[in-house]
């Protein structure tokens, strides 16, 4: 196999979840340049219109399985019928999840003692409930793939501490804990997992702080590479982890922070701004 070809997933069946914006966006339209048919997720049909276009103008086959994840029963559904729409599934890249939110959809960095348990609860459920009901719904398709491979796109958060996000940061820890427990567990039956652990990546779930100068700047201080990730940046990584290239490798979080989750940054004794959530 060539190098080029190791990146390739022609005729690869592959279900992305949160598929409609940010890196489940980027990396439904990575999978398919690399040549996979898809099934693209989100809570609701509409959502997905855009990305299902984009995929079809890559002369791909793509179909659609909408399903709120706060629901207990949604994840499976979504992976049953995703893989009678393309006929099985050999990879799956769970993308899916939501910070504490405030009614409008602005996330809501709150420190732990003044949250709330119902904020905590649907943190839980859409990110680590979900995900134990994807994996165990997705173990029979993937059983029975001779290139099967799944992905749980965790967070850098889940591999530091992560003050005024302690619930978002805690489901992505667990969801670490999972790729191992599960790549141990299904090695035998030709399943690989791995996590994917982004760093601070410009999307809409994080435009609350990259569209605002100060925290923008005071986050990007702790960053080694100075700068924010592109989600095509995350989607390129999932790639490699769901591709050929990645053949003997499972069990991993693959952290792309910039270089933040070095100890102090990678920035030890250069000043930082002060922090603009200080009193919060």
């Amino acid at each position: 196999m060539h190098t080029a070809e190791a990146f390739r997933l022609d005729g690869a069946r592959a279900l992305v979840t949160g598929a409609s914006r940010g890196i489940g966006r980027a990396v439904a339209l990575a999978l398919a340049d690399a040549g996979a048919d898809l099934a693209l997720s989100a809570r609701t049909e509409p959502a997905l219109k855009d990305t299902a276009a984009e995929v079809a103008q890559r002369d791909r086959a793509v179909h659609l399985v909408a399903g709120d994840f706060a629901e207990p029963a949604a994840a499976g559904r979504v992976v049953d019928e995703a893989a009678d729409a393309l006929g099985g599934i050999d990879i799956v890249v769970h993308n899916a999840g939501v910070l504490p939110a405030r009614p409008d959809g602005t996330p809501l960095p709150v420190p732990l003692p003044g949250s709330h348990q119902d904020d905590w609860d649907h943190v839980v459920t859409v990110n680590l409930n979900a995900t134990a009901v994807l994996c165990r719904h997705a173990h029979r398709h993937l059983t029975a793939s001779p290139r099967a491979s799944l992905v749980l796109m965790s967070s850098v958060a889940g591999v530091i501490g992560a003050p005024m996000m302690e619930a978002y940061a805690a489901t992505k820890a667990g969801q670490v804990s999972l790729a191992r427990s599960l790549a141990a567990g299904w090695a035998r039956d030709g399943v690989r997992v791995n996590a994917l652990c982004p760093g601070w990546t410009r999307t809409d779930m994080t435009a609350f702080a990259h569209r605002t100068a100060p925290v923008s700047d005071w986050l990007m201080a702790h960053v080694p590479l100075g700068r924010w990730a592109e989600p095509e940046e995350a989607a390129w990584a999932a790639l490699y982890l769901a591709s050929p290239a990645a053949g003997y490798l499972t069990g991993q979080a693959l952290v792309m922070d910039g270089g933040m989750s070095v100890p102090d940054g990678g920035l030890a004794g250069i000043p930082k701004p002060s922090s603009p959530f200080a009193g919060v």
